[in-house]
């Protein structure tokens, strides 16, 4: 199958280049630099030069191909928000759609499991939630879905919290950056709100198995360990780094984690039952407190 990804030099993304190319698809990968083109031709992936404001050229990308993976998302900053990435998010589905109306070709979205409900174990049949913290990308996933009423053969990839492994420049390396800075290792409360998590290569057996055979309007669910209580975590990198591991409380939890201190101090665990039954993905690589312990993230 010919697949066209976006995001395919991103964390995520450049894992799927490589587990669609080892199982015998040909990829286009779509690349804002020369640098980005460099990379996808050592993995062995044609380039479609663009980004997610070129509409245009992902609208051409998805029309010459027979599948679209879509991984890319603006990375949030200083001056960029979660609400203005979810806009390019939804206008680059919207293109992407568009081009793929009534073709039947499979349409992977990249969503994440922090749109369920806290407090509770998210399913697959579980509708976002308005009042999550990352409601703003409720939109995509809903136009992603709504496609397969257009002849698409859409579905949603929804990634846990934390997409772990080598290469990682998410949450895990944020926390301890903390953790150094801070001269401790924390956990908000008595830390038994729960993290789910997937190793990256995983997350990108998951999205090639999707592309191959999920059927439209499936949800997916990109989750290995359904719900890691954060105080482990947090033992865990205080073991790495000699530190001492300590609780800190609700009012602290702002200023000891700053931008972070809302995924922190989120319950928010999720199971993948249903996309292994649908699918047959099994997780089989190391889960998250394994994948800090082997060092990687320290060196």
């Amino acid at each position: 199958m010919r697949i066209f990804v976006t995001g395919a030099t991103g964390f995520v993304g450049s894992a799927v280049v490589s587990e669609l190319i080892g199982a015998g698809h040909q990829v286009t990968g779509l690349a804002r630099s020369d640098q980005a083109a460099a990379a996808l031709d050592k993995a062995g992936a044609r380039t479609r030069r663009g980004d997610l404001e070129d509409l245009d050229s992902l609208r051409a990308g998805a029309a010459a191909s027979e599948g679209v993976i879509h991984t890319a998302f603006t990375n949030i900053s200083a001056t960029t928000t979660l609400a203005d990435s979810a806009r390019a998010d939804l206008r680059a589905v919207q293109a992407i759609g568009e081009a793929l109306a009534g073709s039947g070709k499979p349409f992977l979205v990249t969503s994440g499991t922090g749109l369920l409900t806290a407090g509770r174990v998210g399913t697959e049949e579980d509708a976002p939630d308005p009042a999550s913290h990352a409601a703003p990308r409720i939109a995509s996933e809903e136009a992603a879905l709504a496609l397969a009423a257009r002849g698409v053969r859409s579905a949603v990839v929804r990634l846990s919290f934390s997409v772990h492994g080598d290469g990682d420049h998410g949450f895990v390396p944020a926390l301890i950056e903390i953790a150094r800075a801070k001269g401790v290792s924390a956990y908000p409360g008595d830390g038994a709100n729960r993290w789910p998590a997937v190793h990256r290569l995983d997350a990108a057996r998951l999205f090639r198995l999707g592309a191959e055979r999920a059927p439209a309007g499936a949800r997916l669910h990109g989750v290995a360990d359904e719900g890691v209580p954060f105080r482990e975590i947090a033992a865990v990198i205080g073991q790495r780094l000699d530190l001492p591991v300590k609780s800190v409380s609700g009012d602290e939890v702002a200023g000891h984690f700053g931008w972070l201190a809302g995924f922190v101090a989120a319950d928010a665990p999720a199971s993948s039952a249903l996309t292994r039954t649908l699918l047959g993905w099994q997780p089989t690589r190391p889960g998250l407190l394994a994948d800090i312990d082997t060092g990687h993230y320290f060196d």
